[in-house]
C-alpha cells in the first residue's frame, strides 16, 4: 500500500530546516541545511532553493518511509515581497522532481502564526532580529511592520540593540539621555564606542549587530532606568503591533514568539501589562510551536481538503492538483 506523505520546509535566515512524514502525525525525519537561499533581481531564487532541498528532501523521505510527497508546504523569509520567481517555479519543480501534487507557499510570518495558534482568530507577532505582526479573522490577513531595521522592526532586537547603542554614545558624548552602564556594556563587547560606526555601517549583517546588543539592554534593565524604559517601549511597540492586526471583535488569541522572547522579564513582564491595557478583549496565550510546526500542520490540513487559512498570493499561495 502506497504510504503519502508531505514535506515541510521552513527556509529562513539561516539555511532550510525541512521536515517529512505522514499527514496527521509528527514528523518522522527532519534535517537542515546551514545556506540561506539566495535573492536576485526576481527575489527569492527558487532554484537556488530546489539546489539545497531535492538531496535532503530524498534522503529524508527514504528515512521517513514514505512512497510519495503528495503535499508540499514552503515558508520563506522575504516571500510577501520577494515571492515572484517562487510562486512562478516552485511548485511545477516540486512536482517534477518529487511529485507533489498540492503545494502551499508562505511567508514565515503566516506560518509562524499558524505554529503558534493554529488555524483559529486572533494575531502573532514575531519577534527576533526584526518583528512583523500578523493577524486574521480567518477571512483575511492584517500585517503590521517588518518593515525593516532602517524603516520600522520597531521592538525587535536590531531596534533595542540601536537604542541601547545610542544611549552609550550620548553617555560617551556627555549628553542627556546617555546610560554609562550601557556604556560600559558597549565597550566590553565592541571595543571603543567611538571606533563603533566604522566597524558597523559596512557591514552586511547590520541588524544582526546591532540585535546582539539586545540581551545587554536586558541583562541591566534591572538595575538601570534607561535600559528599563528601552525595553518598555520595546514591549509598547509590540503591543501597538499585535493591536494593529488583531480582530476587534469575537474571542481573538494574542501570541507571541521569536528569539526575542529569551530576554525574560525585562521585556516579558512590560509586554504583558502592555497587551492587557491595548487588547482587553484578547487572550494571551503562549505559542504551541515555531514555523516548521506550522508548516507542518499546513500540510495536514491541506492533505485533508479543509484549510481554512485565507489565500492571499503574497502570503498564502496555494496550488492544488487538478481534480482535488
Amino acid at each position: 500500500m502506497t504510504v503519502p506523505g508531505y514535506l515541510a520546509v521552513d527556509s529562513g535566515g539561516s539555511g532550510l530546516r525541512v521536515a517529512v512524514g505522514v499527514p496527521g502525525r509528527p514528523p518522522t525525519a527532519t534535517g537542515e541545511t546551514r545556506e540561506p537561499v539566495r535573492t536576485g533581481a526576481r527575489g527569492i531564487d527558487a532554484d537556488h532553493l530546489m539546489a539545497q532541498l531535492l538531496p535532503l528532501a530524498k534522503a529524508l523521505t527514504e528515512r521517513a518511509g514514505v512512497d510519495e510527497l503528495g503535499t508540499a508546504v514552503v515558508g520563506a523569509a522575504g516571500f510577501a515581497g520577494l515571492g515572484d520567481a517562487l510562486r512562478a517555479e516552485l511548485p511545477g519543480a516540486l512536482a517534477r522532481e518529487l511529485g507533489t501534487r498540492d503545494v502551499a507557499l508562505a511567508a514565515d510570518a503566516v506560518t509562524a502564526y499558524v505554529g503558534a495558534l493554529g488555524p483559529r482568530p486572533g494575531a502573532v507577532v514575531a519577534a527576533g532580529t526584526g518583528l512583523i505582526a500578523l493577524g486574521t479573522d480567518l477571512t483575511g490577513w492584517r500585517r503590521a511592520d517588518g518593515w525593516g531595521h532602517l524603516l520600522g522592526d520597531c521592538g525587535g532586537g536590531a531596534w533595542i540593540g540601536r537604542a541601547g547603542l545610542e544611549a552609550a554614545l550620548r553617555a560617551h558624548d556627555g549628553r542627556d539621555g546617555g546610560s554609562t552602564a550601557l556604556l560600559a556594556a558597549a565597550e566590553e563587547q565592541f571595543g571603543p564606542v567611538r571606533e563603533l560606526p566604522g566597524r558597523l555601517y559596512p557591514r552586511t549583517d547590520r541588524p544582526a549587530m546591532l540585535a546582539s546588543f539586545a540581551p545587554r539592554v536586558a541583562e541591566h534593565a534591572p538595575h538601570d532606568p534607561l535600559a528599563a524604559s528601552i525595553l518598555r517601549a520595546a514591549a509598547r511597540n509590540m503591543a501597538e503591533s499585535a493591536a494593529a492586526v488583531c480582530p476587534a471583535s469575537g474571542a481573538p488569541e494574542v501570541a507571541f514568539t521569536g528569539g526575542l522572547l529569551r530576554l525574560g522579564d525585562p521585556l516579558l513582564v512590560p509586554l504583558r501589562e502592555e497587551v492587557a491595557e491595548r487588547l482587553p478583549h484578547a487572550r494571551a496565550v503562549p505559542a504551541e510551536g515555531d514555523p516548521l510546526h506550522g508548516c507542518v500542520h499546513i500540510a495536514t490540513e491541506l492533505a485533508a481538503g479543509r484549510l481554512a487559512l485565507p489565500a492571499e498570493p503574497a502570503l498564502l499561495y496555494v496550488v492544488l492538483a487538478k481534480g482535488d
